[in-house]
């Protein structure tokens, strides 16, 4: 397994800026790469960003995608839909100039869209969403990159909630670089055992998200981890383990996060705590 860091952490609009001043701060605390969230493509160089990663020694991890209301493949607009399909090759174009093989995100519709909605709506939204991942999927299996789809909590989408959902997603959608990316926040909530799940995910499990109950530093909650790291490793697991955090630093994305307080002194003591945490537990 490999240790990364969601630059979400540290700004919702990752730029030329940021990759100056944390890739080295990131490589001192010892990750082994960073996930980079790009909020829309021009955010920064790509070329400067691989070089500035290879200084470093570090590798991009995936490039996670921010799904805001208007990108959304279950959209009630056809321009959301369409916004939805050009971000997701965008995102694709990053990965590739970047290095890594994987997208990963909640890419199926827009974050913070939960309602209940009738059987027939479901089973639309499911149809529509089924028809965009496998034209983002088809356009990613070109560049050899893959799409990592993100089971959510209740309170930030009414469609996929569950890795059992995601795997009937995956099923339906029939692609074989449709993969999964899991995180212990939202299982904290809405799974019944998180072991179980990462085992049904089994080898489509892409990217993990090692996130505690709070949003804090992992190790530091009520998130069960040693279950949690025996089925990564019953799972013969060998990819990315990333923090995802977040602190009220971040104004805009602590909103959309609901983080209101701050559980650690500050972003950096947050990402040294969790890494020292999770190498204790799976190194």
């Amino acid at each position: 397994m490999k240790f990364g860091i969601n630059t979400l952490l540290y700004a919702g609009t990752f730029t030329d800026r940021h990759v100056k001043d944390l890739f080295g701060k990131f490589k001192e605390i010892g990750f082994d790469g960073v996930e980079i969230s790009l909020e829309k493509k021009g955010d920064i160089d790509y070329k400067e960003t691989l070089k500035e990663l290879k200084k470093y020694g570090l590798e991009c991890a995936a490039i996670c995608g921010q799904f805001g209301i208007d990108r959304d493949l279950r959209g009630d607009k056809k321009e959301y839909i369409e916004n939805a399909l050009s971000y997701l090759r965008d995102l694709t174009e990053a990965a590739v100039e970047l290095g890594s093989d994987l997208v990963s995100g909640p890419m199926y519709s827009a974050v913070g869209r939960a309602n209940l909605e009738s059987e027939e709506t479901k089973k639309i939204h499911w149809n529509m969403v089924v028809e965009g991942l496998s034209k983002a999927a088809k356009f990613a299996e070109k560049y050899g990159i893959n799409l990592a789809i993100e089971p959510l909590n209740r309170f930030e989408t009414d469609f996929l909630n569950v890795c059992s959902d995601a795997i009937k997603l995956i099923k339906d959608v029939g692609v074989k670089n449709l993969k999964i990316h899991l995180d212990a926040f939202h299982m904290n909530i809405e799974e019944k055992n998180s072991e179980l799940a990462i085992i049904d995910a089994g080898d489509l499990l892409y990217i993990f998200h090692a996130s505690e109950n709070d949003r804090g530093a992992p190790g530091t909650g009520q998130v069960h981890w040693k279950p949690i790291a025996d089925a990564l490793r019953k799972i013969k697991y060998n990819r990315w383990v990333v923090i995802e955090s977040f602190t009220p630093e971040n104004k805009v994305i602590a909103k959309a996060a609901s983080i209101w307080r701050q559980t650690e002194p500050s972003a950096m003591v947050l990402a040294e705590k969790g890494l020292k945490f999770l190498k204790g537990l799976l190194a």
